[in-house]
């Protein structure tokens, strides 16, 4: 009979042996999980006078709160961005898949497309919570069509909009519904850009600015509006110059408005951008870097011919092309090759980087009370990984969802 009876009739996990990510420090403790929830082992003591059911040796791991990929368009053949039959089985096998690269939530995205597939496709993302079944969805996040055609990127042209005419009325044509929306990446330089900006942010969507060549002031203008954070820093934007840094200037402006933070997704896979402009990045503003992987459909797959919305992309290595070009069109990186890659690269420490992946989308998306963080209270979705930064198992609400061993490697 569990010890704790008089509050709940939940078994106590204790994790054992293990430094849990606390603070933004690796600390010697132990984890106490009950009901899906991170426990206060204080409280359990000494108002409840309980103790564990089941003790777990976590073998000296660590233990990290769960990554969140606030973008990526797909994977293992599936792509967010296609509308077919099976789109839900199609999510489903994706959202499965990357519990092994340590991806306890995301935000599948869909790049430009035609409204045909925004209405066809947006109906069929629900938000839910991770399980067995696989990572949690946080909403959808909208990479297009509202963006700059000189940054289009992989972005197919002929489907590429504006809101000039009826601003946030056209963007509702166009996605149909945002019932499911929790990012938009837009250019902020098009006209009536704040309109829409202002309206998203009321609604509770996190406006990007990205694929665009805004300059200091207009990406500016966009945050005071309400904007927070740059999709894919440095990639589809003007470059870095010293008398107007455009977009990139955002890490280092003065006119933020007080209290607020402007977040910076980064695909750190050696081949979107260059380690010295990873530390450029991450050395004037640490707080803001989220990591991304940015996933197409052949993430998961062999090299070769993989679709990414309405274009076709090659894969050679960990290089993904718009076929028959040399235009970098997503990445097949997974999530916790990306934290690795960051903290080769930067040189950060081990909680910076678990950090990137975890805290920082967790504050992005305004839900670090339950995600992204140990915390008492706050959802036991975790991973235990070695010094390696290799991901050993995730947890998703104190469950075990997926292990190394269990591959019989």
């Amino acid at each position: 009979m569990p010890s704790n009876k008089s509050v709940s009739d939940a078994p106590i996990v204790q994790f054992t042996n293990c430094r849990i990510l606390r603070s933004h420090q690796l600390q010697r403790e132990d984890l106490w999980v009950r009901e899906g929830k991170i426990l206060n082992p204080e409280k359990l003591f000494f108002d409840e006078k309980g103790s564990a059911d089941i003790q777990l040796d976590c073998k000296d791991s660590i233990i990290a709160p769960g990554f969140i990929d606030v973008q990526i368009n797909g994977g293992f053949g599936v792509d967010f961005s296609l509308a077919t039959d099976d789109f839900k089985s199609g999510i489903d096998l994706v959202s499965q898949k990357i519990l092994s690269h340590g991806v306890t939530s995301f935000c599948p995205t869909l790049v430009t497309s035609p409204p045909s597939v925004y209405h066809q496709v947006l109906p069929q993302i629900s938000i839910r919570n991770g399980g067995a079944h696989g990572a949690g969805i946080l909403g959808a996040h909208l990479e297009g069509p509202f963006i700059s055609k000189e940054k289009k990127g992989a972005h197919p042209e002929h489907c590429l909009r504006t809101f000039e005419a009826g601003a946030f009325q056209d963007l509702l044509a166009t996605y149909g519904s945002l019932d499911c929306v929790r990012i938009v990446t837009l250019a902020p330089e098009m006209k009536r850009s704040s309109e829409v900006i202002r309206e998203l942010t009321k609604r509770g969507i996190c406006v990007s600015l990205g694929h665009s060549v805004a300059n200091l002031s207009q990406a500016e203008e966009a945050v005071q509006h309400g904007a927070t954070f740059i999709t894919h820093l440095f990639n589809a934007m003007l470059p870095f110059h010293h008398r107007d840094p455009g977009i990139v200037g955002l890490l280092t402006s003065d006119k933020i408005p007080a209290g607020r933070r402007v977040f910076y997704g980064m695909i750190s896979d050696g081949i979107h951008t260059n380690p010295a402009a990873l530390r450029i990045a991450h050395r004037a503003h640490p707080k803001g870097l989220v990591l991304v992987t940015d996933a197409i459909a052949g993430m998961g797959l062999a090299p070769g011919r993989h679709t990414l919305g309405q274009q076709v992309v090659e894969i050679d290595g960990l290089n993904t092309y718009i076929a028959g070009t040399k235009t970098l069109s997503g990445s097949v990186a997974a999530m916790d090759t990306c934290v690795r890659h960051f903290q080769e690269a930067t040189g950060c420490s081990v909680e910076t980087a678990l950090e990137a992946a975890s805290l920082h989308p967790a504050q992005l998306l305004g839900i670090e009370p339950k995600k992204g963080t140990l915390n008492y209270d706050s959802d036991a979705d975790f991973l235990m990984l070695n010094d390696g930064l290799y991901v050993q198992a995730t947890y998703i609400a104190g469950e075990e969802v997926w292990r190394q061993d269990a591959l019989g490697m």
